[in-house]
């Protein structure tokens, strides 16, 4: 049990360490002077609108799986999404007074880090063929995620705070990141050529999202609200870090997962919330103070949570 856990702190450790030390990075380049909110600004717009977009479509470009294959966890995975969502609506409509954090607290919930932490988690535990199921899940529930995202984001962009369809079917179909994954399913499903030339274009601006994305988290991040109970980030990293891996194990119980599956649909659920969460909430006008702040919280909890997961799932004999 000693040696189980063990590893899995170690495996967990080497995950999430280099997200911790860039958001570290990031906190001491806005400490220190050398970035500014201006910077912070710009470099969120370019993420936004450039680097994830290539990430996302090239990460699922590349994976030959069929989706059809993966149908049992992909349900699954929507399910445990909507059942996130639907809860952090309900708590944040109750909860959460100022409509700049409602849309911020509910995405810190339910989103979580597939195609990095999740594909790392999966590679490491399962080599190819579960990075092969989980590439196929994590781009059908990344769209799922995007979409729920501009719902509850569109809050903030709204003066006074309500959902307007129109504006968001707007928001949705005009989103960077949803457009991307969509054409890398089409792009997939027709075979349709991409050009060495622009697959290493590609590759470049993919190499650039994520490091940038988590330094401009840590510059924005504000470490005396992180102590603060109340704090609306450190209630929805709670939702993130606790409740989304324990719904997401009663959901993959419920739909006969087992083995390799059950595997990957814990380990792509118990990962923080994606470093793209503090981007679309910055793009979209919402706190993007606290979504730093949750994108912190979570990735520096995420390593003792899965590693505690792990073991026991691997101890039940449930993956």
């Amino acid at each position: 049990m000693t040696g189980s856990l063990l590893d899995a702190a170690l495996f967990a450790l080497s995950v999430t360490l280099p997200s911790i030390l860039l958001l570290v990075l990031g906190w001491y380049l806005r400490r220190s002077g050398q970035v500014d909110a201006r910077f912070c600004d710009q470099a969120s717009k370019i993420v936004f609108n450039y680097s994830m977009p290539a990430l996302l479509f090239f990460s699922i470009y590349a994976n030959k799986s069929d989706v059809a294959d993966q149908l049992n966890i992909i349900l699954a995975g929507i399910v445990s999404s909507l059942v996130l969502f639907i809860g952090a609506e309900i708590v944040a409509r109750w909860k959460v007074k100022d409509v700049r954090d409602q849309g911020v607290f509910v995405q810190g919930v339910f989103r979580a880090n597939l195609m990095i932490m999740g594909l790392a988690f999966v590679s490491s535990a399962y080599g190819a063929p579960g990075v092969a199921v989980a590439a196929v899940y994590g781009g059908v529930i990344t769209l799922v995620f995007n979409i729920l995202a501009v719902l509850t984001l569109s809050r903030a962009s709204s003066k006074d705070g309500k959902f307007y369809p129109m504006a968001m079917l707007r928001q949705i179909v005009t989103n960077p990141l949803i457009i991307s994954i969509v054409l890398a399913l089409i792009a997939r499903a027709l075979h349709v050529p991409v050009s060495p030339l622009l697959a290493e274009t590609g590759r470049y601006l993919s190499v650039l999202a994520l490091p940038l994305a988590l330094i401009c988290a840590g510059a924005t991040l504000d470490i005396r609200s992180l102590f603060k109970v109340s704090d609306v980030s450190l209630w929805s990293s709670l939702g993130r870090l606790f409740v989304a891996p324990i719904v997401a194990i009663v959901t993959g119980l419920a739909f006969g997962l087992e083995g390799m599956s059950m595997g990957v649909f814990f380990l792509m659920s118990a990962t923080p919330v994606a470093a793209a969460s503090y981007v679309m909430a910055k793009a979209m006008g919402a706190n993007d103070v606290a979504a730093a702040n949750i994108v912190g919280i979570t990735t520096i909890g995420a390593m003792p949570v899965a590693a505690v997961g792990i073991a026991s799932l691997r101890l039940l004999g449930w993956m």
